[in-house]
């Protein structure tokens, strides 16, 4: 018998009652049990929708108590140099100029850099600050300010060097597409503590979202009641949250109510939990009406916080997100991500140079993010929050050279073995620097911390054990950590 004929052979015998009976009897169980739920009294399944709706974003204990509460995560898209801002190698620029060494060089995979390179010393000044020395640059004065309340990472490595994977390596815990985000897994395990807004919202300044897309924010496999809410600073906070033209709040709720009886129609024919993650999001969605655009209207903070942050009322900045992201906070919403774009420095024009790029988004990101820490301080939540910063990796010590093309600017190409992220409140020491690199900040070479580590330590200060924060999909149990990860214990106060 040739394979034709095997495969008509077998079509065949898939058609007989016989074939039916043997292989499908576990199915003619579940048409039953199916069968019997579809019977289940509509107010049984309302009671069962809401009871599920309700129980998705109740408030949940964590594995543990927690030294934070809630978090507020500064993702800088494109990826900051740290050569600049936080990692002082002065014996690299007693190497400017000069070729990049071959060992610098074989077996590594570059973004762009083509050829031999030169060596780019740094493009800022260093000083100590605060009490505890921190050596930070001259590019960020009031982080300086700030540098006594704050822990420093030097060392985060991660294993993708291109944008949109290592942003999904950070923020998902895998580099490709379909896996829940931090914000998700954190609103999983820990619920929301408020009814009126979702327990985890997106703000993003800079101009365009991440070289990932929506999928940083996105839940996957998880629920998507889950999934991170973007809200704007200019216009409608939510798209669509305003009533259309001709439409007040009792048709909209009569809209809604209609819209659910056809969701709860379809739970009871087809069971899916989705559609009861569809009707809690209508109900969402409605509460938000009145409480979004309240929390997210700026103008009614006092003369000082506006001065502090650099904000402006409805425009759309980092500064305004940032004062957003209190607002937010004392609201009860749990994880607040703000992304920031256009940190890509390789030097190919101006806004991506280190002598003008660099500096202008110091400029836009230092006043309000310290602004933050402080008024978080003030206010007796810092304890509290997390406040976490950083991009998806680093930049080479090298200067970025394509096959001997020379750009008209400085800049520097992506770099996996080292890059910076601090923290501040939420448990983790003040004033502290963990990790060492070497003389020109290209390899860690102490302390060295994986990605992983950092989403396995962010957890553990919201009171999650990385390793039973799990959920099963796709056959196994996943995790935000994937199989690796460990606590970085000694950033933690």
């Amino acid at each position: 018998m040739n394979l034709f004929e095997e495969y008509h052979y077998r079509s065949l015998q898939q058609q007989t009652r016989r074939h039916f009976l043997k292989q499908c009897a576990s199915g003619l169980g579940g048409i039953a049990l199916g069968a019997m739920m579809g019977c289940q009294p509509l107010a049984s399944q309302k009671e069962e929708a809401a009871k599920q709706a309700a129980e998705n974003l109740a408030a949940k204990l964590p594995h543990f108590a927690p030294k934070a509460k809630r978090i507020i995560y500064l993702h800088m898209a494109g990826a900051p140099s740290q050569l600049e801002l936080f990692d002082y190698k002065p014996d690299l620029q007693k190497l400017d100029g000069l070729d990049c060494p071959q060992s610098l060089l074989e077996g590594k995979k570059f973004a762009f850099i083509q050829g031999v390179p030169k060596m780019l010393g740094p493009q800022a000044e260093f000083k100590p600050r605060g009490e505890s020395g921190m050596v930070v640059s001259e590019l960020l004065p009031h982080f300086s300010s700030i540098a006594d309340d704050a822990t420093l990472i030097k060392t985060m490595h991660t294993d993708e060097f291109n944008h949109a994977p290592a942003q999904l390596l950070l923020q998902t815990g895998g580099p490709r597409l379909g896996r829940p985000s931090m914000g998700s897994w954190v609103t999983y395990g820990l619920g929301s503590e408020n009814d009126n807004l979702p327990g985890f919202i997106v703000l993003v300044s800079g101009g365009n979202t991440p070289d990932a897309g929506k999928s940083v924010w996105g839940s996957g496999f998880l629920p998507s009641v889950y999934q991170g809410v973007q809200c704007r600073s200019e216009g409608d906070p939510v798209l669509y949250v305003s009533n259309p033209a001709g439409i007040d709040g009792k048709l909209r709720r009569q809209t809604i109510d209609a819209i659910n009886k056809i969701n709860e129609k379809e739970y009871r024919e087809m069971g899916d939990p989705e559609t009861l993650t569809r009707i809690s999001q209508y109900e969402m969605a409605f509460n938000m009406q009145t409480s979004v655009p309240d929390v997210m209207d700026i103008a009614d903070e006092p003369t000082y916080i506006h001065e502090m942050y650099g904000t402006a009322p409805g425009k759309t900045s980092f500064a305004n997100n940032c004062l957003l992201a209190r607002r937010l906070l004392e609201k009860g919403v749990r994880f607040v991500q703000l992304f920031d774009w256009g940190w890509d420095t390789h030097g190919v024009s101006e806004n991506e140079s280190l002598e003008v790029g660099l500096r202008k988004k110091c400029q836009q990101v230092d006043r309000p993010m310290a602004a933050l820490v402080k008024d978080l301080k003030q206010r007796g939540m810092l304890d509290e929050t997390l406040v976490v910063w950083g991009g998806e990796f680093g930049r080479t010590p090298m200067q970025e050279n394509r096959g001997g093309r020379v750009w008209p600017f400085k800049g520097r190409d992506h770099h996996t073995e080292a890059f910076p992220i601090w923290m501040a409140g939420g448990g983790v020491k003040g004033g502290f620097t963990l990790g060492e690199t070497d003389e020109i900040g290209y390899y860690g070479i102490r302390d060295k911390v994986h990605v992983h580590d950092l989403q396995a330590t962010i957890l553990h200060l919201l009171g999650l054990d990385h390793e039973k924060l799990t959920y099963f999909a796709q056959g196994r149990d996943f995790r935000l950590t994937d199989v690796s990860g460990k606590v970085v214990h000694k950033i933690i106060a």
